[in-house]
């Protein structure tokens, strides 16, 4: 795929943020944001290789020259994430990867990430899904310290280690414009769940490393900043920040507790997954989602799979 056969499907946000579909999976499932500020520019989280062609069309479109990039932000190296820095990165001569100290060998030596994705979603979709990694030269790496600031442009964003939905997690704050990046710590919210009521959001509990007290706690972190927008790359800008966040502490707790419940199930799963689909159609609900339930689980249907595992993963090693 080239840059020239594909249109970015850009979204514009206030304060120089663009979002752009990186068509992972589904449009509007998948976010990169583009921070601009004078004549500088930053990715914020990439989708995969089969993303690059898009990301370099939305440079052109919104006149971007690729050597203004000084930094892809990846908030963490799950390969929706992460998959496609490395071919990106050939394309954008003075960037530099900003990644959390615990991910960042990974993106020199992809071998480990690439193993441990493969047993998630097996071989043949690991291969239709992110493609063949492109490993990072080690020289244009950063290893992110937590409450690190850098400047782009004219804005000073920090840093902050957020673990809870991965161990190697860190989120963009913009406290000049009232906003996060938050990655996936901040969960998912897709637009076709939106109703009166405003955004509806679900955590994200994949694998591996999901801790529910960890996360909760990177919540507060968060929400203690007062943001008025929260960038997700799941899918893009919400608001209402404390309604959502109030949620996101209220799910991550009951469905640890959906977990604990099935400790003893000879096959947690199960349980699990039915347990949790029932928790969100009765907060879709009361949300004021009128779509069937056939609808909601075609929009969370991914969701509730890879949270399922990383709730199973969670649960054995609770149990240690």
């Amino acid at each position: 795929m080239t840059q020239a056969a594909v249109t970015a499907q850009l979204h514009r946000h206030p304060h120089g943020i663009t979002a752009v579909d990186t068509e992972y999976l589904h449009p509007g499932h998948a976010a990169s944001h583009i921070i601009a500020d004078g004549g500088r520019a930053a990715f914020v989280d990439v989708g995969t290789n089969f993303s690059v062609a898009y990301l370099l069309a939305a440079l052109e479109e919104l006149s971007i020259p690729r050597a203004a990039v000084d930094y892809i932000l990846l908030t963490h190296v799950h390969l929706d994430h992460a998959g496609g820095v490395g071919l990106l990165l050939q394309s954008l001569p003075n960037a530099r990867v900003f990644v959390h100290p615990r991910g960042a060998a990974h993106m020199v030596d992809p071998a480990k990430l690439i193993a441990g994705s493969k047993l998630v979603y097996g071989e043949e979709r690991f291969a239709r899904l992110y493609g063949e990694l492109v490993p990072l030269p080690h020289e244009r790496l950063h290893p992110v310290a937590d409450g690190e600031r850098i400047v782009l442009g004219g804005r000073t964003l920090e840093l902050i280690h957020t673990p809870g939905h991965a161990l190697h997690h860190y989120a963009v704050v913009d406290a000049a414009h009232h906003s996060i990046f938050p990655g996936d710590t901040f969960g998912v919210s897709y637009r076709a769940l939106d109703t009166a009521n405003g955004a509806f959001v679900t955590p994200a509990t994949t694998p591996t490393q999901f801790d529910p007290a960890q996360l909760i706690a990177s919540v507060d972190r968060m929400l203690a900043y007062a943001p008025e927008s929260m960038y997700l790359m799941h899918f893009s800008r919400v608001t209402d920040v404390p309604r959502l966040g109030a949620s996101m502490k209220t799910q991550v707790a009951a469905l640890a507790d959906i977990a604990r419940a099935h400790a003893r199930d000879a096959n947690p799963a199960p349980g699990i997954k039915a347990d949790m689909l029932a928790l969100w159609l009765r907060l879709a609900r009361e949300h004021g989602i009128t779509s069937s339930e056939a609808q909601i689980r075609q929009v969370l249907g991914g969701d509730l799979e890879l949270n399922t595992q990383g709730l199973v993963v969670w649960l054995k090693r609770e149990q240690r």
